[in-house]
């Protein structure tokens, strides 16, 4: 953790500042996350035990962490209801904040063929760290843009980089050449914008024009003037949720892109204001009754955070399920959190549903 988060004053404004860190590191609602209430009573055992089909899959989660509990028991939740409908039953490791790594161990010692975890930044840079050797480890997060991951250690993540880099393809292929950037200061939707404009840049755009987002007066009026004079043909609104509407009135008509917050608690009218504005999400939200996960059961969670984190656990099984004989050259399959794919780096590539919004409501943007 960065110097900030060492020494708190206020164990529970620490706490607070780990959720939101921790929903910067995997994509999603940092308030969702850092409200959510920690694990239930209910968390299993650390070891739930081996396939009876001979799979040794090991699923390793902060299910003791105060803060990341409940974060946790919703991919594990994903996790099982897939094993459970491929009749494999996984073990299961549960850990607190600080013992990830004896976690790691129990589940080698338990026979496992591939580990799936852990879900936390912090505590993948501890395994990343410790030298183990590892048998095929998915893991649930990434380690910073510049660090190299361990030998057997895969990625799949929810954060928002890969919708980012889709979305700056998508303005390209619709012929945008000038694209402005207007970007919050939070540190999600900062991380958002710098996916969106490596990607831009790769594909052959020039820089984008940056624009700095506030609420406050004298800021949105200098942002309007400065808007007119930019001669954009296109706009990314790293914005939170809740003000995308508002960004989007000084934005006006060109072709408007933005981060899956904004399909977070808006109502129907809320959403009249952001028609023709496009974000990519998963399948599990947009799509219900997707082929790729029929039959599982869909829990009622208080947040759309938690939806996402259970359907990163139907995911994570199916990728689990692939690697327990070996490292697959090929992974390429529609799951709950999008089309996955595996890439020389390690990475299992996840490309969301472009959504967007017409009439007050969300519907595929090639619908016509």
């Amino acid at each position: 953790m960065p110097a900030l988060y060492r020494s708190p004053s206020n164990p529970r404004s620490f706490a607070r500042r780990r959720a939101i860190a921790f929903a910067a590191a995997v994509g999603l609602s940092a308030l969702s996350a850092a409200q959510t209430p920690a694990a239930s009573d209910e968390t299993p055992a650390p070891a739930e035990g081996r396939s009876e089909t001979g799979a040794a899959i090991a699923l390793v989660l902060p299910l003791g962490s105060g803060t990341f509990g409940r974060a946790a028991d919703a991919v594990r939740a994903g996790f099982l209801a897939a094993a459970a409908a491929a009749n494999v039953k996984p073990m299961v490791v549960g850990h607190g904040d600080d013992d990830v790594l004896a976690a790691f161990n129990a589940a080698k010692e338990g026979g496992a063929r591939v580990i799936v975890g852990p879900l936390v930044r912090d505590d993948l840079k501890k395994v990343a760290a410790s030298g183990l050797e590892l048998p095929p480890t998915v893991a649930l997060n990434q380690l910073d843009d510049a660090a190299q991951l361990p030998a057997n250690v895969y990625t799949l993540t929810l954060t928002l980089d890969s919708d980012a880099r889709q979305l700056a393809h998508r303005a390209r292929e619709a012929g945008a050449t000038t694209v402005a950037v207007i970007a919050s200061d939070s540190p999600l939707q900062q991380r958002f914008a710098q996916a969106f404009n490596a990607e831009w840049i790769l594909t052959g755009g020039d820089a984008p024009i940056m624009f700095r987002f506030d609420r406050s007066p004298e800021v949105l009026r200098a942002l309007r003037s400065d808007l007119i004079k930019a001669h954009a043909d296109a706009a990314l609104l790293a914005i939170d949720g809740a003000d995308v509407a508002l960004a989007r009135s000084y934005v006006k008509s060109i072709p408007t892109y933005t981060s899956n917050q904004v399909n977070e608690n808006l109502s129907r009218e809320a959403r009249y204001d952001l028609d023709d504005v496009l974000f990519v999400d998963i399948p599990w939200l947009v799509d219900p009754s997707g082929a790729a996960y029929a039959g599982l059961k869909r829990p009622d969670y208080p947040s759309v955070t938690l939806d996402r984190l259970y359907a990163l656990g139907i995911d994570a099984f199916r990728v689990a399920q692939a690697f327990v004989d070996g490292a697959p050259e090929r992974l390429d399959f529609d799951g709950a959190t999008g089309r996955l794919s595996l890439d020389s780096s390690r990475q299992i590539v996840r490309e969301g549903r472009l959504m967007v919004f017409r009439s007050g409501e969300v519907v595929s943007a090639e619908t016509r």
